[in-house]
């Protein structure tokens, strides 16, 4: 089946699932049983050894977030559907956890999307309440790991980039929830054809670290609505309200 009035090269199902997404998410709040609140678990790749440079990573964690909310395992009776669903419609939360040799390949077994870029890997998993979360994914550390900053890749101008608020010294586990959140938003303000695009080309994504001279100028692209940003809640590490991310499609 194909859609004709919005566009015909995109997939019905794909264009459901971009519609989901576009709607926002939020709204539903938080049960009263801590144990039943809502939360994407994520698993970067960092071996002790050899680990991956943090704006891979990060850009790893971002398109595998990105990846799973457009998955057709998410979309209309699929097996993802209710648990995305419930997870999308109360208060958006991703937690970023580490792991290394056979807690990696342990994580692979626990339903999600992994992503590798550039020698980065990063795991999504479909979302669940926190008092359920796999033993595989539970043990795993969530801080504990930093990775210096680095200077990323020469920005590609045909894909786009997540711009990370470089004041705020945020950890590489918060840095990968929030430009997670940021992919998010980025493919759910796109039309449908340019998310579309964005799919055939893996999500593909670069993450840099914006000084103040940088970040003032993508304020004024927000302003503008050339640009999509992230405000986070202030659960952990930054006070409430923070812009964290500001993604330029």
């Amino acid at each position: 089946m194909r859609v004709s009035s919005v566009e015909s090269v995109v997939d019905a199902g794909f264009a459901a699932r971009h519609a989901e997404l576009a709607r926002g998410y939020g709204g539903g709040g938080d049960p009263q049983d801590p144990a039943l609140v809502q939360a994407m678990q994520m698993v970067l790749h960092i071996p002790k050894a050899d680990p991956p440079r943090r704006s891979v990573l990060l850009a790893a964690a971002a398109t595998a977030v990105v990846a799973l909310c457009l998955d057709e395992r998410v979309g209309a009776e699929g097996e993802w559907e209710p648990r995305y669903l419930a997870w999308k419609r109360s208060r958006i939360r991703k937690v970023a956890r580490r792991a290394r040799g056979a807690q990696w390949l342990a994580a692979q077994e626990v339903d999600g999307v992994t992503v590798e870029f550039a020698g980065a890997q990063a795991r999504a998993f479909v979302p669940g309440p926190v008092g359920e979360i796999d033993p595989r994914i539970k043990r795993l550390q969530i801080g504990g790991t930093e990775l210096e900053l680095d200077e990323p890749d020469p920005i590609d101008p045909a894909y786009p980039v997540l711009w990370v608020n470089a004041e705020l010294g945020m950890t590489v586990g918060k840095a990968a929830a929030q430009v997670g959140h940021a992919s998010m938003l980025l493919a759910g303000a796109m039309s449908v054809r340019q998310a579309y695009t964005w799919a055939a080309q893996g999500f593909r994504c670069t993450v840099a670290d914006a000084d103040p001279d940088h970040w003032a100028h993508l304020l004024r692209r927000v302003a503008d609505g050339t640009a999509t940003a992230v405000r986070d809640a202030g659960f952990t590490e930054v006070a409430p309200g923070s812009m964290t991310v500001i993604a330029v499609p």
